[in-house]
Parts: C-alpha cells; sequence; structure tokens
C-alpha cells in the first residue's frame, strides 16, 4: 500500500488527465483546476485509507473527481456556447453588448492535456469543443455516465458502484446520454495534409493581423459559423460573418500568437495599448479542405496565463 509520503510521487502523473476529465464535466478550464486542486486536496487526507486491492489508484481518484465534478455542479450553471441560447442574429442590428455574467464554455489549452501519444488518440474526440458543448446539456449524472462508460470504458457494475445506484439504472441513463448526444457533428475528414493545413491557418492568421476583411472572407466557407462570446450573438453564413466582421476587427494590426486548444491550432490575438500589446482573445478555427467552416473566439483575457501568455507585452516585431 502507498504511503502518505509517496502521495505527490504516485498520483501527479494522473493529473492532465483528471484536469481533461473535469473539463469535460464542467465545461469550463478554471472550474476543472479548482475542482482537479479539490480532488488531490481529498485525495490526500483519505490516502491512508486507500486500498490498492479494491482498485487502482487511478480509479480512486477518477472516482474521487467525478463526485467533485458532481459537487460542484450542484451550484453552477451549465456552460453554453452563443449557439446554445438561440438562434443566429442579424448581422447588421445584432447588439455588441457583452453578457460576461453567462457561464460561457472555455476552450482547453493543450499543455493541460496527456503528453501520452495512446491517451491524446483516446482523448481528442472526447474534448472537441463542439462535444463538450452539448455534454453541458445533459444532466449531471448523465453527463458522467457518458464519460466513465464511453471514454473512460468503465463498466456498468463499476459506474453503478460510485453513483450508489443500479447497473440497470446506468445503463437507462447511458441510452438517454447517447440519444441525445447523438446530433453532435462528428469531426470533418478532409484532405488537407499537414503542410495545407498550416498554410490555410498561416491565411487567417496574416488576414486577421492585419485587419484584412478582403483576404480574411475568402478563406471562409459559404456555411461558416461564428461565435463570440461573451457576445451572446452569433452568426452563420458567409454572408452574414462578412457583414458583421467589419463591426468588430476595426482597421488596427493586431499581434498574433501561435498556440493549441482542445488538440487543435489556436491562436491567441492582441491588440495595441499604447507602446505595448494587451491580450484580447483566444481563436480556435476549425479548418477544411474547402475553407474555414467555424471560428470561435473567446474574449476572456483571463484565460492567457493558462496557455503559458502574458497578459501584456511589449512592442513585437510586425506580422507579415
Amino acid at each position: 500500500m502507498p504511503k502518505r509520503a509517496d502521495f505527490a510521487t504516485v498520483t501527479d502523473p494522473f493529473r492532465r488527465e483528471l484536469i481533461a476529465h473535469c473539463y469535460r464535466m464542467l465545461g469550463s478550464l478554471h472550474d476543472a483546476e479548482d475542482v482537479v486542486q479539490e480532488t488531490y486536496l481529498r485525495a490526500w487526507r483519505a490516502f491512508d485509507t486507500y486500498d490498492e486491492r479494491k482498485a487502482s489508484l487511478r480509479t480512486w481518484l477518477y472516482r474521487i473527481a467525478t463526485n467533485a465534478c458532481l459537487s460542484a455542479l450542484t451550484s453552477r450553471g451549465r456552460r453554453v456556447l452563443p449557439s446554445g441560447l438561440g438562434g443566429p442574429a442579424d448581422p447588421v442590428t445584432a447588439s455588441l453588448d457583452r453578457q460576461p455574467a453567462v457561464p460561457w464554455l472555455q476552450p482547453l489549452p493543450d499543455t493541460l492535456l496527456p503528453v501520452d501519444p495512446a491517451a491524446v488518440v483516446s482523448t481528442r474526440d472526447s474534448v472537441r469543443l463542439a462535444f463538450v458543448a452539448a455534454l453541458q446539456h445533459l444532466p449531471a449524472k448523465q453527463r458522467a455516465v457518458l464519460l466513465l462508460r464511453d471514454v473512460l470504458a468503465w463498466s456498468a457494475a463499476e459506474v453503478a458502484e460510485l453513483l450508489d445506484t443500479s447497473t440497470a439504472a446506468v445503463t437507462s441513463a447511458l441510452q438517454r446520454a447517447r440519444a441525445q448526444m447523438s446530433g453532435v457533428t462528428p469531426d470533418e475528414v478532409t484532405d488537407l495534409t499537414g503542410d495545407d493545413h498550416r498554410r490555410f491557418l498561416d491565411r487567417y492568421t496574416t488576414a486577421f493581423a492585419r485587419a484584412d476583411m478582403t483576404a480574411l472572407i475568402d478563406i471562409l466557407r459559404d456555411d461558416v459559423v461564428l461565435e463570440m462570446p461573451p457576445y451572446p450573438a452569433w452568426f452563420t453564413g458567409r454572408t452574414a460573418v462578412a457583414a458583421f466582421l467589419p463591426r468588430i476587427i476595426g482597421v488596427g494590426p493586431r499581434h498574433v500568437v501561435a498556440t493549441r486548444a482542445n488538440l487543435r491550432p489556436a491562436l491567441a490575438t492582441y491588440t495595441a495599448d499604447g507602446s505595448s500589446w494587451r491580450a484580447h482573445a483566444i481563436h480556435v478555427p476549425t479548418i477544411t479542405a474547402s475553407g474555414v467552416r467555424e471560428i470561435l473566439v473567446f474574449l476572456d483575457p483571463t484565460l492567457f496565463p493558462a496557455f503559458g501568455l502574458p497578459v501584456t507585452m511589449s512592442e513585437p516585431a510586425p506580422v507579415g
């Protein structure tokens, strides 16, 4: 049986996958980090009672983390994207009033995800923003059942024990959860090579950094979707997005830093603030062979430290 003195050594290897699990449950980077901290505190306090003959350490930690998430969800509203609140807006008349009080979905930096190649493969689909957003519409226990059964491959009996219910109840909850999640659009298979994807992403990056509306609109698909929490308004279709973008982009340049979120290439953008640059947004575009299909822009500078990025920086080299 591991000793308390060994706690950090034996439990730290699971921290990243626990963050991914709690992020799926809660839809929030900040909340996931808080709950994982609570998980490790609970685990440390109970470590003397852990019996490796009854469960692996990984399973034991997941039990604690899942229960901590369920407790947290009793007092927190579900995380949403603007499209989860209503239909698309008119690009000309849409309000630009932000709604910071809404519990918005947040992106997850790749640096917080498991680094083991096998774990990355099993994690990829389950941390897609569309998947995580859809999860938030499930009741908390259905959310847990779906993740434990379909993502972590727990048995119905193991889930029933954790949730203090019957295997029949677990099976029923799983069927309902799968039915609701069946409408989530899978990732589109494209014929883009890695180099082609990078070139397309570079075009998007340069166009946005230069506020070049013509170049930016040129790479949008006809069915493109734009969402920008904390703006509740969102837009669908190339015409609508092209009509809206000039209202927010303006004419000034932006500094753009490459990053990654939810196992996708992402961009961190900065706006000019005198002689320095100030954090503005995290962009997570979805790029296909026929153009940019989706642009999620998270206007939340508090996300930048989690991506290892400063909130302000001195004058960088010009883009392009």
